[in-house]
């Protein structure tokens, strides 16, 4: 039974797909086709979730062809809980983008083009979560690719093309050479399937692998938006329609993170690159954070924080352990919710007031204050405040880390402690000028100091308020919630994460399970969570 429901989390949104784009421009048909169908991909992947976190991986042979010669599905915990955090936030978005529609008669996203596209992103990301393969994962990252550059571009304008351009050019350069990695794998170990690379790869010379490991880390770390290769995220990022941008931050830079966890996990579990990974997630933390500081629109002021944030889950991967990945995972799904909820209450705010400009707005907090809401609490929990998941998560990376005990550690520790400091003041700027300050001192000399900040290019000077439908607003409050249940529920969610982390403690679980006649994992091994 649950064999079944492994290939229909792609199949569903790809028919769905090839549906709305045959109603055409009948906007109301498709509404209903996209909504049912991510919502049944949500239902789907509960049903993985909850049996696989019961009764094991499920490993599906695509046409019966045996492994590995024909393509293999595989849904262990870690892919199970990225498949319904993803559905949850490719409904949430989808909804608000509905909302958004209806009252704007869909002139920023033609539905005829947005709701066909938006479900072959959804195909794109179902692939590169279930996929057991490289060659595989690299399909559903081109997926992905020709989606979003459809997306990022809806409405044509200036701004929207430079970004959409920008962020194609550095898409494939990272395609190109993922492919090439995948070449020199398959010509190296005769075979892509990443159990098969897992139980052959240590046979290659040491020096081969290094440099197989180093090709796949910097391809999956431009997807993923880690220093110094992050820097096209925040001038493609703000530049699309608010639905969309709140999907880009919210989903893609993780499918890059969660490629580096099988990468780490299964393929190259060794230590050589441990330390340089280390370094490199500390750089992405601070250099993030500074250009958060630095900026004066909202949408990249938390383009800079999601750089910075993928720092904290380089760093649980980096340290090899269970408790690392374990605090990594847990930190993805509280991060892909959180940030979602920031972007979309940052589409609000544009709605209200007309701007994203931190330098133009003020007031909101007597004129909008459900969206003040709205952007405060999931604030906070991305600025890491107690009881929030963003200081639990923060909490396990430090005692995950605490653990090592030398100078990088203790340097790692007081970076992202830094860094949440810096995140917070980002935000809390954004509060107090945005929301908290009278609208009548907009203009005053705190706004003229601001002037020298950078705002998002190509900045328009005013645009239109406008009126924010109910079903914008509701979205943007059930992602809320969502996030507040990340704290309240947050000993399952650990546990679920924990459990997936001991699956990832070295490739043996992996490889007998796709090769073998398992069909389920060992008992997972409990680490040690944060209190």
């Amino acid at each position: 039974m649950m064999e079944a429901l492994v290939p229909l989390v792609v199949l569903v949104p790809l028919f769905a797909a090839a549906l709305t784009l045959v109603l055409g421009r009948r906007a109301r048909p498709q509404r209903i086709v996209a909504a049912l169908a991510l919502t049944v991909v949500l239902g789907i992947s509960v049903a993985l979730l909850v049996g696989v976190d019961a009764g094991g991986a499920v490993v599906v042979e695509a046409g019966n062809w045996a492994t590995p010669l024909g393509i293999v599905l595989v849904v262990d915990r870690l892919s199970a809980l990225m498949l319904v955090v993803s559905s949850v936030v490719l409904l949430a978005v989808l909804i608000f983008s509905i909302g958004q529609g209806l009252a704007d008669g869909d002139d920023e996203t033609p539905v005829s083009i947005y709701y066909p596209t938006y479900l072959i992103l959804t195909t794109g990301v179902m692939v590169a979560f279930i996929a057991g393969d490289l060659f595989n994962l690299y399909v559903g990252f081109e997926i992905l690719l020709v989606a979003s550059y459809v997306l990022i571009t809806l409405g044509g304008t200036r701004s929207r093309i430079r970004a959409g351009i920008t962020y194609v050019i550095v898409s494939l350069l990272s395609s190109i050479l993922f492919l090439a990695a995948i070449g020199m794998v398959y010509g190296a170990l005769g075979t892509v399937n990443l159990a098969q690379v897992a139980e052959r790869v240590q046979e290659l010379p040491l020096d081969v692998q290094i440099l197989l490991h180093v090709m796949l880390l910097v391809a999956f770390g431009i997807k993923a938006a880690v220093f110094p290769l992050s820097f096209w995220l925040p001038d493609s990022y703000p530049s699309a329609p608010a639905p969309v941008t709140a999907a880009f931050a919210g989903l893609l830079t993780k499918i890059g993170v969660y490629a580096i966890i099988r990468l780490e996990t299964v393929i190259f579990p060794t230590p050589e690159l441990n330390p340089a990974l280390m370094v490199v997630a500390l750089l992405t933390m601070v250099v993030g954070a500074l250009g958060a500081v630095a900026q004066a629109d909202i949408k990249r002021i938390l383009s800079f924080t999601l750089v910075s944030h993928i720092g904290y889950m380089i760093l649980g991967v980096a340290l090899g352990t269970v408790a690392g990945t374990a605090a990594a995972i847990y930190y993805i799904v509280h991060h892909i919710v959180v940030q979602t909820t920031l972007f979309l209450a940052a589409g609000l705010v544009e709605r209200e007031a007309g701007s994203t400009s931190i330098t133009r707005i003020g007031g909101l907090l007597a004129s909008a204050p459900l969206v003040a809401v709205l952007f405060f609490l999931p604030a906070l929990n991305l600025g890491g405040i107690p009881p929030f998941s963003g200081f639990i998560g923060k909490l396990g990376l430090f005692q995950a880390t605490a653990v090592q005990g030398d100078a990088l550690a203790y340097a790692l520790i007081g970076g992202g402690a830094l860094v949440s400091l810096l995140t917070l003041y980002a935000l809390v700027r954004v509060w107090n000028l945005v929301f908290w300050r009278p609208a009548d001192d907009v203009e005053g000399d705190e706004t003229r100091l601001l002037r020298s900040v950078e705002e998002a290019p190509d900045a328009p000077v005013t645009t239109e308020t406008r009126t924010t439908p109910r079903l914008m607003t509701l979205s943007t409050a059930g992602m809320v919630v969502v996030g507040l249940a990340l704290t309240i529920f947050a000993g399952p969610l650990y546990a679920v994460a924990d459990r997936a982390a001991g699956d990832l403690d070295g490739p043996a679980a992996y490889i007998a399970v796709v090769l073998g006649t398992e069909g389920e994992l060992p008992p997972a091994s409990a680490g040690e969570g944060p209190p």
